[in-house]
Parts: C-alpha cells; sequence; structure tokens
C-alpha cells in the first residue's frame, strides 16, 4: 500500500480552518484566496479518504476525522519546522522571552518548556508569569517574544489552542446566602475571569463584593479553599481542593474563554520563536488542563 504523504501548505489550511470555523476568516488569516482554502481541504480530504470538514452556507464544524486530524496535523507541521531549521543550519539560538498566565503553570505547559529547553539547548529562557491581562501589554510593548495565556472574547488575534467552559468555584461545603452580596475572590485589574464574573453577576442583577484580592492563582486557590468566598476558573483548570458549583447554586453563566499563542510580529521569524510555537501547538489542547493533578 502506498505511503500517502500530507502537504504542509495543506495542513496549515485545515488548521487555520479548524481554529477560525471559517473558510472566509482561514484564507485572510494565511493570506490566500477563499477558493484556495477550499482546494486545500478537498485534497486534504482525498489524501486521507475521509471528510474531515462539514460544511453549509451557515456553519463549518469538524467531523470526528476532523478533530483528530487536528493533532497529527499538529505534531507533523511541528516536525517539519525542527527538520526544516535543523538542515537549514537555523539552530534556535538567543534569548527567548516568554510570558505565562499563572494558572497554566498547574498545566503540562511547564514539560513542554523544560522538553524545549532540552532539545533547544541554544536557546536560553527569561519567563514572565503574570495575569494574561498584563501579558498582553508587554507583549505589545514589545517586552515578550511569545505568551500563552487567555484572551479577551471577540478578539481575534493568536492562534487558538484550546476553548474553555469558565465556570463557578468552591468547595463542597459553599452556601450562598441571597440576603448578602456574594464574596468574590478576584485577581486585580485588569483581569479576564474578574471582568467575566462581574459582567455576569450584573447582567443577573446579583450583588456582589470583593472578599479578597489574590495576585496569583496558588492565592485564589487557598482563598477558596479557605471559604472565604467563590471564584471562576476555565473547566480544566479546576485543581483537586475547589470544586465547580452546581445549579443549586442559582450563578449565571460565565460562558466560554480562549487559551491562545500570540507571538510578538517584531520576534516571531526568528527560530526559537517557531520552534517554542510549533511545540506547543503541536501539543494540542490536553496540554492546558491539569489531568495530571487535579479534574
Amino acid at each position: 500500500m502506498a505511503q500517502t504523504i500530507y502537504d504542509p501548505a495543506q495542513l496549515r489550511t485545515f488548521l487555520a480552518v479548524a481554529q477560525t470555523r471559517s473558510f472566509t476568516q482561514a484564507a485572510a488569516r494565511l493570506g490566500i484566496r477563499q477558493p484556495t482554502v477550499s482546494q486545500h481541504v478537498r485534497k486534504l480530504e482525498e489524501a486521507t479518504g475521509r471528510v474531515l470538514v462539514h460544511r453549509d452556507t451557515h456553519t463549518v464544524a469538524m467531523t470526528p476525522d476532523g478533530e483528530a486530524m487536528i493533532g497529527f496535523a499538529r505534531s507533523i507541521l511541528a516536525a517539519h519546522e525542527q527538520a526544516a531549521n535543523y538542515f537549514n543550519e537555523e539552530r534556535p539560538h538567543g534569548r527567548l522571552r516568554i510570558g505565562m498566565s499563572d494558572d497554566l503553570a498547574l498545566t503540562r505547559l511547564p514539560h513542554i518548556l523544560r522538553d524545549f529547553r532540552r532539545n533547544n539547548p541554544l536557546v536560553d529562557l527569561d519567563l514572565s508569569i503574570d495575569q494574561s491581562g498584563s501579558l498582553h501589554r508587554r507583549l505589545e510593548n514589545d517586552r515578550l517574544d511569545l505568551f500563552v495565556g487567555k484572551r479577551p472574547r471577540g478578539e481575534p488575534r493568536g492562534q487558538l489552542v484550546k476553548r474553555d467552559r469558565l465556570v463557578w468555584v468552591g468547595t463542597a461545603s459553599t452556601r450562598l446566602d441571597p440576603s448578602k452580596p456574594l464574596p468574590l475572590v478576584v485577581y486585580p485589574n485588569p483581569s479576564l475571569s474578574r471582568s467575566a464574573m462581574e459582567n455576569a453577576l450584573q447582567r443577573a442583577t446579583i450583588t456582589y463584593r470583593p472578599a479578597c484580592i489574590c495576585r496569583g492563582v496558588n492565592g485564589l486557590i487557598g482563598a477558596v479553599a479557605a471559604g472565604i468566598g467563590i471564584s471562576a476558573l476555565a473547566s480544566s483548570l479546576v485543581p483537586v481542593q475547589l470544586t465547580p458549583l452546581g445549579p443549586q447554586h442559582r450563578l449565571p453563566e460565565l460562558g466560554y474563554l480562549d487559551l491562545v499563542l500570540l507571538t510578538n510580529p517584531r520576534t516571531e521569524d526568528r527560530p526559537a520563536t517557531k520552534a517554542l510555537a510549533a511545540a506547543v501547538l503541536a501539543s494540542g489542547p490536553t496540554s492546558l488542563s491539569t489531568g495530571m493533578i487535579g479534574p
């Protein structure tokens, strides 16, 4: 049986469609025409012998085979990038300034950085752990080369790594008194999760107060676990110490947030930046969950 060869250009186009759920937006992101996007996806489907994308006049959705291809495409492109850099003698080197939202320290992302450093010994890392809002500003001010974390709702920039539901968290013994303002454990502004909580409560006309302001995820987890108040986390980042709050607590829905990878336009073509971006994207959505340490 002849071995199937997957075209990197077709794989990049497919990933753009998977991330944007739009042929039009994928074309704009890649700087190509929409018919070319359709052609690339069709040829990739012919190569696999499977339908990867369901599309009609209104929606674009991945089939089960399409969801599987997302992971394969990321791995193939990451390997392709590494091979190209190696044989072009563009071995990544120099200092790489990375920003990572502090709640992602609970995920496999540190292991990805460890493996990246082992595979790229000429690259020195400058790692900043902070809230996503602060890291966005650092990236815009040319103080970071690459950022992995949350992006504001409606913000189109960044390569989507994972879309996650934002959930209220407390403990198994959490009881809320509707006659009193809801006690919240929050990050200082600017904070995407804090804004999501406040906006949802305001829409539901539920009064609240910042019972505790924390400057890091460990402080937030500790304060919620101590019963000082409730907070919000991505559903895949809820640690074992906390419990998602259910319908019985009568709290408004918080919606979704995107965990993305953003690169600095001034340095995104450096081999080190491209190599780490490829490694993060190749790791897939499961890399940004607490599967190793909690539910």
